[in-house]
């Protein structure tokens, strides 16, 4: 029950990059390419506040497992000034990221379509990060409910503002990319809106006294988040600026190049979401165990999640080897871009298990508050190894996209190895347990080192 519906939840997010992708492939070649560019500029600053605030779940995990919830509440009140710190950051970041697509070397006929999409979709990231914060307390007291309906709520009202502002329909004017920036904005803030009306008025959460009463901005609170979240936050932006240093690569080399990419890495994602949604129900199950000192509980959990995670990525990779023409039908009916992203379907199936298995170790580490070491394995994984290999193959053998997706194969196993490995030493109940009493006590605090 706790992962089933973050796995749905996740993959209706996916869904929301999917009915991007749609809209803009029937919109046109140039308007997918452009949102593929202003997606990856969108998530490269994004992934570090949604990185730091995932300390929010075994923080709380931690504090609901050792019985004391008490200091639930002031603590996710100071993750709301957190959140809301970051959102105005990353707005003041994607306004200069819209001005910078030349120098960046993005194709020319591909920045106006950028630009206006990161210009309309900016709005909408303070309340991307207030969500965020709402949802991971929701998650971390075990209640992923929520997550799964808001973000199907956020989908069925993406789906038909997206077109009219993209087209111009039912009196709204034609925007092209812009449009659909604006509309995910929107869908962002109601999103944000309907979870802070449903915690200030649930029963589940009525105990807790989430919005009682105001308090400031603490430091010592705060402090205690970013020990736990920025490192967490840095390896995330490992992973994704992977992607997205990919993604904005491939743009150099033209629109049919950055459409065809941003088909494979939008099916790619989607199948993503359900090993995200698995490794965020397994930090919770392990940070319950650790507030419940219980070092055997801490290692079934994270077991448990590697055997579904092996299970679903044998799945997707199975769908997109055996089904990747078809897939690619439904985004485009470009013959030079469905041809070219059909064949990078076959890679994304390559990495599936690896990718699986990264996430996976990397939210079991989470619950044991291990963020720092982590850290380091990620920049080594894939910018050791990735991103370099990727690069020289694509663009300085000249093996375009495909030698850029090998580059992702390469980082993803070599997390996968180093996350896995480090979390199965760790884990040892022998290992732990002289540990987890100082865990335990910590909860809602700074990580260990």
């Amino acid at each position: 029950m706790l992962a089933a519906p973050l796995v749905l939840g996740h993959v209706s997010t996916g869904l929301i990059s999917f009915v991007d992708s749609l809209i803009a492939g029937r919109h046109g070649t140039a308007t997918l390419a452009a949102v593929a560019v202003g997606t990856a500029l969108f998530w490269l600053p994004m992934v570090i506040p949604m990185g730091i605030l995932m300390a929010l779940p075994p923080s709380v995990s931690q504090l609901d497992g050792a019985g004391r919830r008490p200091e639930i509440a002031p603590l996710f009140r100071q993750a709301l000034w957190l959140a809301f710190a970051l959102g105005v950051a990353m707005f003041a970041l994607l306004t200069a990221f819209s001005h910078a697509l030349g120098p960046i070397g993005i194709a020319p006929e591909i920045r106006p379509g950028a630009a206006a999409f990161l210009q309309g979709i900016r709005w909408g990231v303070p309340a991307l990060a207030l969500y965020l914060a709402q949802r991971y307390l929701s998650e971390g007291l075990h209640w992923t409910l929520p997550t799964m309906l808001l973000g199907f709520g956020g989908l069925l009202l993406l789906a038909p503002l997206g077109y009219a502002l993209t087209f111009g329909a039912w009196g709204l004017p034609a925007r092209g990319a812009g449009g659909l920036g604006l509309a995910s904005a929107l869908m962002m803030w109601a999103q944000a809106l309907a979870f802070a009306v449903y915690l200030a008025r649930a029963r589940r959460f009525a105990a807790l006294g989430l919005f009682a009463r105001f308090e400031p901005p603490r430091w010592t609170a705060i402090r205690g988040l970013l020990a736990t979240g920025l490192p967490i936050g840095v390896t995330v932006l490992m992973e994704g600026g992977l992607f997205i240093a990919t993604a904005l690569l491939i743009g150099r080399l033209g629109p049919v190049e950055a459409a065809a990419h941003q088909i494979a890495i939008n099916v790619a994602s989607l199948s993503f979401m359900v090993p995200m949604g698995l490794a965020e129900a397994t930090t919770v199950r392990v940070g319950h165990a650790v507030g419940r000192v219980d070092a055997h509980g801490v290692r079934r959990a994270a077991l448990a999640g590697y055997a579904i995670v092996l299970a679903t990525q044998l799945l997707s990779a199975l769908a997109m080897v055996a089904g990747n023409e078809a897939i690619v039908a439904v985004y485009t009916h470009d013959a030079a871009v469905a041809a070219l992203a059909a064949s990078l379907l076959l890679y994304a199936a390559a990495f599936q298990f690896p990718d699986g298995v990264q996430v996976l170790s990397a939210g079991a580490l989470r619950g044991l508050r291990d963020t720092r070491v982590p850290m380091g394995l990620a920049a080594l994984s894939y910018w050791g190894v990735g991103m370099p290999l990727g690069a020289g193959l694509g663009l300085g053998l000249g093996w375009g996209p495909r030698g850029m997706w090998i580059g992702l194969i390469a980082g993803l196993g070599m997390a996968a190895l180093l996350l896995g490995s480090r979390f199965l030493r760790s884990s040892r109940p022998g290992r732990l347990a002289p540990r987890m009493n100082d865990l335990a006590a910590t909860a809602g605090g700074a990580a260990l080192p």
